[in-house]
């Protein structure tokens, strides 16, 4: 495996992935082998040979021996391709999503069985997101009847590679809360926004209702009261342990345990007067601007990448009641006109403000039928 000058990593001669992502996290070592390894045992199953898969994808066997190993982001997107190129399978992502188990996310899935609810278990996984999906951005919010769980990716990476990461991420984390519930009934529905792959059809009957071409990448349950559910592993001394390992292993990775960013999103509401300037932020968290910003560019953020996630999270949200008017809608968002709003949507989801209000009612009638 090596990069080319463009960040373009050839490996056997292919040109496998680009990243033109400028942050190094995709070059540390942040990601453990949990995850790769089964993406090896699922090409075991196919017939090939996991030592011959890490050598065509320019990997040391030795780092997925040690229980504790780590590869870097990059490392891991290469080996996904590697494995769906060796297999000749396309929906790889759905098949791991469907098998992972709460297991494999470490003392952060240790933490989430043991909460008391789920929404503690919601907020812990906020909290300690970036231990085992950085590189994806989340959030979690109502929606009107709906509890809706928000993925959106900070690479820029290939289409296939986004959509087996999507794939595997949505699906076991919906199976991940049926486990965590004791339910496994349908919760709600999986949306992807991007069109529905050939491979599809043959794991449609062991998903949730599935929609494609939607203007997002969400997990949405139907009842919000999910929130206040108790969990049936809870587990307040085991909870305080797990969470406990959490921090040391944020430590580790040079998080430390400075949770700014989070706060910055929590504290970055709508409110009559718009949104809170990055100096007020500051001053609530108790520390200067100058302070503020250089701590979210430790964690590769800044103030405009939080308004726009923000404002994407409201629009969805204030989009939904249709008596509100769409130019409202932009002058509640901080918009100067309602074509800079729309332009803004238009890029999240890929509709326009309208076009998605008619398909958000159009599927709301549906459901109600």
């Amino acid at each position: 495996m090596r990069p080319c000058a463009d960040n373009t990593l050839i490996i056997s001669g292919h040109a496998v992935l680009t990243v033109k992502e400028k942050s190094e996290w995709v070059r540390q070592l942040r990601f453990p082998v949990t995850y790769p390894r089964i993406y090896l045992e699922l090409a075991r199953e196919r017939g090939l040979n996991p030592a011959d898969v890490l050598r065509e994808a320019g990997m040391d066997a030795a780092v997925f021996a040690d229980p504790a190993g780590r590869i870097t982001p990059q490392e891991y997107m290469v080996l996904i391709l590697t494995v769906m190129r060796l297999t000749g399978d396309d929906g790889l992502g759905l098949e791991i999503g469907l098998r992972l188990p709460m297991t494999a996310h470490g003392s952060l899935g240790y933490a989430l069985m043991c909460c008391g609810t789920a929404g503690e278990a919601a907020e812990v996984l906020q909290r300690f997101w970036h231990l085992r999906g950085r590189g994806i951005r989340f959030f979690f919010a109502e929606q009107g009847e709906w509890l809706v769980f928000d993925f959106r990716t900070e690479l820029d990476v290939p289409d296939a590679l986004r959509r087996i990461l999507f794939d595997a991420m949505l699906t076991s984390f919906y199976r991940g809360l049926q486990f965590l519930l004791g339910d496994a009934s349908d919760l709600g529905e999986l949306w992807f926004d991007y069109a529905e792959p050939d491979y599809f059809p043959q794991f449609r009957e062991r998903l949730p209702t599935v929609r494609y071409g939607m203007p997002a990448t969400q997990i949405r349950l139907r009842d919000r009261s999910l929130l206040l559910r108790k969990l049936p592993m809870s587990n307040p001394e085991a909870l305080s342990l797990a969470l406990a390992q959490c921090e040391r292993e944020y430590a580790l990775l040079g998080e430390g345990q400075d949770d700014t960013l989070a706060a910055a999103r929590t504290l970055l509401m709508l409110s009559v007067e718009g949104y809170p300037s990055p100096e007020e932020i500051a001053e609530k968290l108790h520390m200067s601007p100058r302070t503020f910003r250089r701590k979210l560019q430790v964690q590769d953020s800044n103030y405009k990448l939080l308004l726009e996630d923000a404002r994407r999270r409201d629009a969805l949200v204030l989009l939904e009641n249709p008596e509100l008017e769409i130019q409202k809608v932009a002058e509640l968002l901080g918009y100067t006109t309602p074509a800079n709003f729309t332009r803004a949507f238009r890029q999240w989801t890929g509709k326009t403000p309208s076009a998605y209000r008619s398909l958000h009612q159009s599927l709301h009638q549906k459901f109600r039928e």
